[in-house]
């Protein structure tokens, strides 16, 4: 080997190991840095002198199964940390078996009332008491009824968020297409771009869970696992309007609410041939769609049932068919017609209502009665009391079919909240450490800093030998010119 192919070597193997230092140093400094891959430097054989080295370019690492199953586990999370925080929500609006404001403890305390009324009918007192433990009933029914609307609101709201997060995403994915193939066809190093790629698509999958296929000169193309065209050259705009104050009565169905579109065509958000399936998106969707519509329905029951018991016909000999009981439609009788959103509308009839200007007496008399009548009858009231506890099919299908009384649908509402809620938690809580356990396996896969330190080492010492050579050729220049 002369001196010139040894200086050349030398000289290559500087440029490589200065190269690889750099590379090396990235990774360890971005161990811990969101989206960033691995990276490693390529070298072949130097075509000049064929035994020296030269830098072909730099690999980015990374398993695209794992990044693919990770995702998976980031998009349950996200859908089911917003059904969980749904569930949690109805949970305290209905109340608990322990809370003392719960509409099943409301209810036993209205029971108890009229009980206690009924021991002394001629006690003013006892009877306002029954009437306002009455008006309290029906209020937290409307304070249940309007959070769960709020719910419904909220969810409606942050659906129009969701999506114009999704179209700008997709937007920038889009623009990094085209910009990628045009940095490496110039010669640039494009790791930070396809890092910075990764990132948008991993908010993306947490809206809408995506599948990535690769394209050539680096470009993707994402898909849902429903198979709607997310991205392909250019990506989908999606659509959809906010409505912003929902009320129980909206759905998609009538046309009052919005439904999702993308590029002016219907998405399928649910059942079988759904073409967004799990993820923050369709979590919202199927809150504002599916079970707030339900629990409003479950509200309602309870509303009906209540308003019905007390419109039985001959419970009051003093009213007649047309009247209202002692529970009303916002002042008037129950329309099966109108079912939805009862819950909101369920008030004490004012004529009893010490608050509102009634009479608390025509609990003793009847509500139709024009005076107070014997003090001493309590007939009426163990008539009012006794209703509450006939066991009468439920209306719907929400609480099952048989019997009930009204504590016991009262108390099957509280049931059927508190085991949704603890079944969502449950299947949170499931999601999250999934999750977890992804991201530390990916994250095995990754950087790995001591790996690093000790490519780093070699890499020092390979600079050094290349050091020296160029130092001996130097020297030995040096001797030859003396000479």
């Amino acid at each position: 080997m002369n001196m010139s192919t040894a200086l050349n070597n030398a000289l290559g193997g500087l440029s490589a190991a200065s190269r690889g230092a750099a590379v090396v140093s990235g990774n360890i400094a971005n161990a811990l840095t969101p989206g960033y891959a691995r990276r490693s430097l390529e070298l072949a054989t130097s075509p000049i002198s064929g035994n020296g080295v030269r830098v072909v370019g730099v690999t980015r690492h990374q398993n695209p199964v794992l990044i693919a199953n990770r995702r998976a586990t980031d998009a349950d999370l996200a859908a089911a940390k917003t059904v969980s925080k749904f569930h949690s929500g109805l949970e305290k609006l209905v109340g608990t078996a322990d809370n003392a404001t719960s509409i099943a403890a409301r209810l036993a305390t209205f029971e108890s009332s009229l009980i206690t009324a009924a021991s002394l009918p001629d006690s003013a007192q006892r009877l306002d008491q029954a009437a306002r433990a009455a008006g309290d009933l029906s209020r937290v029914l409307n304070t249940a009824s309007e959070g769960l609307r709020h719910m419904r609101s909220d969810a409606d709201r942050t659906i129009g968020k969701h999506v114009d997060t999704l179209n700008q995403t997709l937007k920038d994915v889009e623009k990094l297409n085209a910009r990628i193939p045009a940095i490496r066809n110039s010669g640039g190093d494009i790791g930070a771009l396809l890092d910075q790629r990764q990132i948008l698509i991993d908010q993306i999958n947490e809206l809408v869970p995506v599948n990535t296929i690769a394209r050539a000169n680096d470009q993707i193309s994402l898909y849902s696992d429903g198979g709607l065209i997310l991205l392909e050259g250019t990506a989908a705009e999606f659509s959809f309007t906010t409505t912003g104050d929902t009320k129980p009565h909206m759905t998609v169905g009538n046309n009052l609410l919005s439904g999702l579109e993308a590029n002016g065509q219907p998405v399928r958000i649910n059942g079988d041939f759904a073409q967004i399936k799990g993820g923050a998106l369709m979590a919202q969707f199927s809150v504002r769609d599916e079970r707030a519509v339900e629990a409003q329905a479950d509200l309602d029951a309870v509303a009906r049932d209540l308003i019905e018991r007390f419109e039985t016909a001959g419970l009051d000999p003093t009213s007649i068919a047309t009247d209202p009981g002692l529970f009303t439609d916002d002042g008037s009788r129950f329309d099966p017609a109108a079912e939805t959103g009862l819950a909101s509308r369920i008030s004490l009839n004012a004529v009893v209502d010490p608050d509102a200007g009634g009479d608390s007496w025509k609990l003793r008399a009847g509500l139709g009665a024009l005076t107070p009548g014997s003090p001493g009858e309590a007939g009426q009231l163990q008539a009012f009391g006794a209703v509450l506890t006939d066991a009468r099919p439920v209306p719907g299908s929400g609480f099952g079919t048989g019997s009930m009384r009204a504590a016991e649908i009262a108390e099957a509402l509280l049931s059927k909240a508190g085991a949704s809620a603890h079944a969502a938690d449950q299947r949170s809580s499931f999601a999250a450490a999934a999750q977890l356990e992804m991201q530390k396996i990916v994250a095995e896969q990754g950087v790995d800093s001591d790996a690093e330190l000790q490519r780093l080492m070699q890499i020092e010492q390979a600079y050094a030998a290349n050091a020296r050579i160029v130092s001996v050729v130097d020297e030995l220049m040096d001797t030859l010119l003396r000479l």
